[in-house]
């Protein structure tokens, strides 16, 4: 119940990137408010503790922070040039991109089955991609996708790395306060400019759709595999595409559905993979 509702939760986060009428870096900016008082008040009230235990860490918490919240915003902003759907399915191309990444961190190489799966993800971006022309949005949202997708997957990996000893929660707590210190200076003056109803938006995204499911998510990896529950998370890009299409009115091409199978197996693969070798 608690990896299927975060991941339902997730996959409605990315509506949030039509719904509120502010930029990617604003959204991104305003959430992380709600989310790091969420987390600190839910910590504070279990009793964990909230300081590092070491002076490396708060730099590794930095550089976790910076990755999250670029990540964030290229995020948030494919969907916004582009679609919900393309968006979503440019950013599942990141488990290809960790298995390119982690040989970097703890050495090794790349099987073949892996380089075929990089070849198959890489046909169903192209699917995605209307034109080769900067000038189109669709085109400018798989960049922005892909982009979001590489700093996602660097961010696991050095989390995974150096900062795995830290509960998901007090890690997620540095990453987002760091995310909030970093944008303010961008975002600070369309504080004021704010409307109530985009208040309640940003509550509703930073409370229900940020910190909670990171919480469900971190608590199922207490009885599921990482493996497991990240081949659950792939439904994320179902949850995102269905739901753009019935609120939203972003229905999919048949291009758009195509390629985004072909690069949803293909993360499917290589997480199913990278769980067997572990």
């Amino acid at each position: 119940m608690a990896v299927h509702s975060a991941v339902f939760l997730f996959g409605l986060t990315a509506l949030f990137s039509k719904l509120i009428q502010l930029t990617a870096l604003e959204i991104t900016l305003l959430r992380s408010v709600f989310a790091v008082l969420t987390l600190w008040l839910v910590m504070r009230y279990q009793g964990l503790p909230v300081r590092l235990n070491s002076r490396r860490d708060y730099y590794i918490a930095l550089l976790l922070g910076i990755l999250l919240a670029v990540h964030w915003v290229t995020y948030f902003h494919a969907m916004q040039v582009a679609s919900v759907a393309v968006g979503v399915i440019a950013l599942f191309t990141f488990p290809v991109i960790t298995v390119f990444l982690e040989p970097l961190f703890h050495g090794g190489r790349p099987h073949l089955s892996d380089i075929i799966s990089a070849l198959a993800v890489l046909f169903g971006i192209y699917l995605l991609v209307p034109s080769f022309s900067l000038g189109d949005q669709t085109t400018q949202g798989v960049l922005w996708g892909v982009f979001s997708a590489l700093l996602f997957a660097l961010r696991n990996i050095i989390q995974g790395r150096y900062f795995s000893r830290y509960p998901a929660r007090q890690s997620l707590l540095y990453q987002i306060a760091i995310t909030f210190l970093l944008l303010l200076p961008f975002g600070a003056q369309t504080i004021p400019q704010v409307s109530h109803v985009q208040w309640g938006q940003l509550l509703l995204l930073g409370v229900v759709f940020t910190a909670l499911p990171h919480t469900l998510f971190a608590f199922s990896l207490r009885y599921f595999k990482a493996k497991t529950t990240s081949l659950i998370a792939c439904l994320q890009v179902v949850y995102a595409t269905l739901f753009a299409a019935l609120i939203l009115g972003e229905w999919p091409s048949v291009a758009t559905m195509v390629g985004g199978l072909i690069v949803v197996a293909g993360a499917m693969f290589e997480t199913y993979s990278m769980g067997r070798r572990v």
